[in-house]
């Protein structure tokens, strides 16, 4: 089940940004405990199944994703050759919505999510509405044509020309077009993500 409640109080309790926004940098630096807390608050020793649970959430929720389709992740991952955590992070990485963040169309993830659901972006000239759908080196992003001069993207763009891309995207700000040149690595996805916490959370 997907979490729908207020994301202020999950950044909260994450204590950090996993959102990305600004807005819950703000709220952190005014409340740096969690929800229901006070400012004398000390939090007392956390299990070893509480801190595996809150990093698979953190992880979850930073990519946005429901627990079923989180899982599903994790079982493809576990299918695959190599190691587990590097390939969550590799699949998680190659997502549509998260190739739009990663190239600089959306100023966070959620913002990503909802552009791909809604068809405002092609791959290799096609639209696609499906947010999870993988992509590979060769594949090409693009706004949809009629789209480009939405002044949706104004603000985007203004904030793209201090966002650098990673180095397995090309990205043309110019033309919201970005290729897929390289499978993303997992130095390449989110930091500050115990992935081994995970992977033993899913193997208990």
């Amino acid at each position: 089940m997907k979490y729908n409640g207020p994301k202020a109080r999950r950044v909260r309790r994450q204590g950090s940004n996993i959102y990305g926004s600004d807005k819950y940098d703000k709220i952190l630096q005014r409340k740096p405990y969690g929800p229901g807390k006070g400012p004398k608050y000390r939090p007392g020793k956390q299990s070893e199944y509480g801190k595996q649970l809150l990093e698979k959430q953190k992880m979850r929720d930073i990519y946005g994703l429901s627990e079923r389709q989180f899982r599903r992740v994790y079982a493809e991952a576990c299918a695959a050759p190599g190691q587990t955590g590097e390939k969550m992070k590799e699949l998680l990485e190659r997502r549509f919505d998260n190739i739009i963040y990663r190239a600089g169309f959306a100023l966070t993830r959620l913002q990503s999510r909802q552009f791909a659901g809604h068809g405002l972006f092609m791959v290799n000239g096609r639209r696609v509405t499906v947010p999870s759908a993988l992509l590979k080196p060769g594949d090409v992003v693009t706004i949809r044509p009629k789209l480009k001069s939405s002044p949706v993207f104004g603000p985007i763009l203004e904030a793209h020309e201090k966002y650098a891309s990673p180095s397995w995207l090309k990205v043309d700000s110019g033309a919201l077009k970005a290729e897929v040149i390289a499978f993303p690595e997992a130095d390449h996805a989110e930091q500050g993500i115990d992935v081994r916490q995970v992977i033993e959370f899913y193997s208990r």
